[in-house]
């Protein structure tokens, strides 16, 4: 495997880690960064661009990254209310007034970042071009009924995200949350990172698709791969709230179709290369080149606990705070204190404040899984090994 880029000393176990990802955990083109309290420790791409091409990954690839780029779009509710733009305990109503329809005049604007708005599926579905129109999302989640009341449980808010935390945003800057990425935090920090990726840098983009993950490995800590029973039944079954969460776009859009890849879906469709991923979280935690997003009540803000327990669209137990996933047995990271977001499939940000670790990691291989993919596992572990 010709593996490409650099690895600072000490932290050699994350380049054979990534190795054996291609070797043993069939990837087929990858990159991981690692930064440690602001400084760059791992830069590493391999294989191919294209999941299904021959194609070399290069330095400035970069891919979709499914629901890995919720934690970035996460970061401007929290970066507006640290600017005094948000109230995050005021009713979502006080910014975006349709919003109180059917019932939701008292959720609140922390019940979208923790997924507790119960607003998880749609009662019709949008169609691909509806999802990405940047208003039929909006119209929809405003009209829609909730599923649960309002913040008295959680569960995985995996499309609706995207017109619930973009709206806001919109209508409290009068700006696209992409285009305020793109202002106010990818451009500052340097950031290869996108909520609609430009005309200008669609050449860089690879193809992603699914790949069929190897048989499970023995022993070694690697994670168990067949899921329980009951996950597997709420994935097949077209009424659970499971299938209509992650069925909020009927059909699955194209991942690949350049017209999906220019919409703004911070749900699900952020391009990203894993320095960008990792560069962001670390500037979550920390100064990066001068450069620091959260303040300290922000960024404690952001990883205290405010829903955990069963989830109602993954069944399994999760853990969220204010719009980033937390450390636990459905997403385990690299310590209790850790925070950030997988993408279903593979992909990977996340950042853990004591050791100053921002870890991103960007795959065109999809295996199924949504929190917790043995790739991304086995460099968490080999990061672990070199602190």
């Amino acid at each position: 495997m010709d593996v490409r880029g650099t690895v600072a000393p000490g932290f050699e176990a994350v380049r054979d880690a990534f190795v054996r990802n291609f070797e043993r955990r069939g990837e087929r083109g990858a990159a991981v960064a690692v930064y440690r309290h602001g400084r760059k420790v791992v830069d590493l791409w391999a294989g191919t661009r294209d999941v299904d091409g021959t194609e070399p990954w290069a330095v400035d690839t970069v891919q979709i990254v499914r629901s890995a780029g919720k934690g970035v779009a996460a970061a401007v509710p929290l970066l507006l209310h640290q600017r005094g733009q948000v109230d995050l305990d005021a009713p979502v109503g006080t910014y975006w007034p349709e919003f109180k329809a059917n019932g939701k005049d008292r959720l609140l604007v922390r019940h979208l970042l923790a997924h507790r708005a119960g607003l998880a599926a749609l009662d019709t579905p949008l169609t691909p071009e509806e999802a990405a129109d940047g208003v039929s999302g909006a119209r929809a989640v405003a009209a829609q009924g909730p599923q649960w009341e309002p913040g008295t449980d959680h569960g995985y808010h995996a499309q609706t995200y995207s017109w619930l935390i973009g709206e806001l945003v919109r209508r409290v800057t009068g700006r696209t949350i992409g285009r305020w990425i793109a202002e106010e935090i990818a451009r500052p920090l340097g950031l290869d990172f996108w909520f609609g990726l430009p005309a200008d840098e669609a050449h860089r983009i690879g193809r992603i698709g699914p790949v069929e993950p190897p048989a499970a490995e023995g022993g070694g800590g690697t994670l168990r791969l067949r899921p329980k029973r009951a996950v597997v039944d709420a994935y097949r079954d077209p009424d659970s709230l499971t299938r209509r969460a992650f069925g909020a776009i009927d059909p699955f859009p194209d991942e690949n179709d350049p017209a999906y890849r220019a919409a703004e879906l911070p749900a699900s469709n952020g391009v990203a290369t894993a320095r960008g991923l990792a560069r962001c979280y670390a500037a979550m935690i920390g100064e990066v080149d001068g450069h620091r997003l959260f303040a300290p009540a922000t960024l404690t803000l952001a990883r205290t606990e405010e829903s955990a327990g069963p989830d109602r669209v993954l069944v399994v137990s999760t853990r969220f705070g204010l719009g980033y996933m937390l450390h636990g047995p459905a997403a385990p990271l690299l310590a209790p204190g850790s925070f950030g977001h997988p993408g279903r499939g593979g992909s990977l940000g996340f950042a853990d404040p004591e050791s100053g670790i921002a870890l991103g990691y960007v795959t065109n291989g999809l295996q199924k899984g949504v929190t917790a993919d043995p790739r991304s596992q086995a460099l968490i572990r080999a990061v672990r090994s070199a602190l």
